[in-house]
């Protein structure tokens, strides 16, 4: 049984009771209201589902109630009624954003199949602004961690970006920098955080894929586009667009790219109309891009056009303070996913992490402190618990975030292969469990299946129970 709640709007008294009479048999509750004055009144105590409006009432029209609605409840549908339908009344009413237009005599059974679709089209308009809601509340408040002068710096450049009108940002700064969380804390502290932010990467794709997923591509523009699409830009349009390794980007997209800079207006692919947006555009890269100019493999203009605004973000090396708050900020990330209770590193540990040059910079650090805390169950992480290049003073070759499917240990590393690592990681967690896989594969991160695939492949599930508390 529905419980929405309808508001009828409507000043002939029969009319309000047919309509109340056949929503109540279907389960809506329904509020009735004669005139407009009466239907604010009514729309400021309550909340509603549904306002179903009579187009012409005593004390003002329809059309001005809805205008009002829009500004003051934008998610609540609105149908309107009229025994005066007209062509032009019926396309204001929709321009205005009424859901739908019904004319009088209203017929019951059409009007229950209107408000069934107008309901549900409310209902994906408050399922909208909850995932925006919890978008801000996740992302709206994103730390970036540190008190270094070069950290205090970036979040004096990131807070008066946010605020600004500024719809080209470029981001410059070495891999695992914190890039990606720069530009959401960016777009996530500004104006345009209700909107939508995406992202791509201009390496992943070649250059005719980017151009599609950038600019959209229209039903038959090439063999496989067997159906109209919208790009990110178009997507994103009132947000903002974070183009992640734009140094990839090939020559011919640059001048694309360049294009819809200067003039905010872009074509599908094989399409001719100009589709015009507003978008904020976060540009990064590990690149020198001003090198990649000289080397003429960057457009010179296009360089100049994305850095209106250049954020350059320190390598961790050179932020070292800003290490110790940047581990116990992982550790307690990783103490709630993974229910553990690592407190702290001990300060020998912490002097050789400090000391430590982080080729692979925030990123490195965090796949640390993820191994570390998957395979170990202490409070105090040790000088022991650090990889023998660390514990030696020489850096060690960073791993890619996921690396060994979470399970890299915090074991010698040296010049071993990612194989290598892998199989001492799977090794050291059935060990750890007394060689019960679905523990291990827990204590991994991994499915059961995973765990057996990898350990199929290093030889290593005979004598290995699969069942059991171990």
């Amino acid at each position: 049984m529905a419980h929405e709640r309808v508001l009828l709007v409507d000043d002939e008294k029969l009319i309000r009771w047919a309509i109340r009479a056949r929503l109540q048999e279907h389960g809506y509750a329904v509020g009735e209201a004669e005139d407009g004055q009466a239907a604010f009144a009514l729309l400021g105590q309550e909340d509603w589902d549904l306002v179903l409006l009579d187009l012409r009432l005593p004390d003002t029209t329809g059309l001005d109630v809805l205008k009002r609605l829009r500004q003051e409840s934008p998610e609540v549908s609105v149908v309107m009624m009229t025994a005066y339908g007209t062509v032009e009344g019926a396309v204001q009413a929709m321009k205005l954003g009424a859901f739908d237009y019904l004319t009088k005599p209203v017929n019951l059974d059409e009007l229950l199949v209107v408000v069934q679709r107008a309901l549900e089209t409310t209902n994906l308009r408050r399922e909208v602004r909850r995932l925006r809601s919890e978008q801000r509340e996740v992302h709206g408040n994103v730390q970036i961690i540190g008190r270094s002068p070069a950290m205090l710096e970036v979040l004096e450049l990131v807070r008066k970006v946010s605020g600004s009108q500024a719809t080209t940002v470029l981001l410059e700064g070495d891999s695992g920098t914190g890039k990606n969380v720069v530009a959401k804390a960016i777009h996530y502290g500004s104006p345009r955080a209700d909107r939508p932010f995406v992202t791509i990467t201009c390496s992943a794709l070649t250059e005719s894929l980017l151009e599609s997923e950038l600019f959209g591509h229209e039903r038959g523009a090439f063999t496989d586009a067997k159906v109209q699409k919208k790009g990110l830009l178009e997507v994103a349009d009132g947000g903002t667009a974070f183009l992640d390794e734009i140094g990839e980007m090939g020559m011919a997209m640059q001048s694309k790219l360049l294009r819809f800079l200067e003039d905010k207006t872009f074509k599908r692919v094989g399409g001719t109309r100009d589709i015009e947006v507003d978008v904020r555009i976060i540009a990064a890269t590990n690149r020198d891009l001003q090198e990649c100019v000289r080397e003429m493999r960057f457009r010179e203009d296009l360089f100049y056009r994305l850095k209106v605004i250049p954020i350059r973000l320190p390598s961790l090396r050179e932020r070292r303070e800003d290490i110790p708050l940047l581990l116990q900020h992982f550790l307690d990330h990783f103490n709630r996913e993974l229910r553990k209770s690592t407190l702290r590193a001990s300060p020998a540990a912490l002097e050789l992490l400090q000391a430590y040059a982080w080729p692979g910079n925030i990123r490195e650090l965090r796949n640390y402190v993820e191994r570390v805390m998957i395979l170990e169950d202490k409070e105090t992480i040790e000088v022991e618990d650090l990889p023998r290049g660390m514990r030696e003073g020489a850096p060690v070759r960073a791993l890619p975030a996921g690396a060994a499917e979470r399970g890299g240990a915090s074991v010698p590393v040296g010049a071993m292969t990612l194989e290598e690592m892998e199989r001492q990681a799977i090794e050291r967690a059935l060990d750890k469990v007394g060689h019960n896989q679905v523990r291990a594969a827990k204590l991994l991160g991994i499915s059961r299946d995973t765990l057996r695939y990898r350990m199929k492949k290093f030889g290593l599930l005979e004598g290995v129970r699969s069942e059991g508390s171990g």
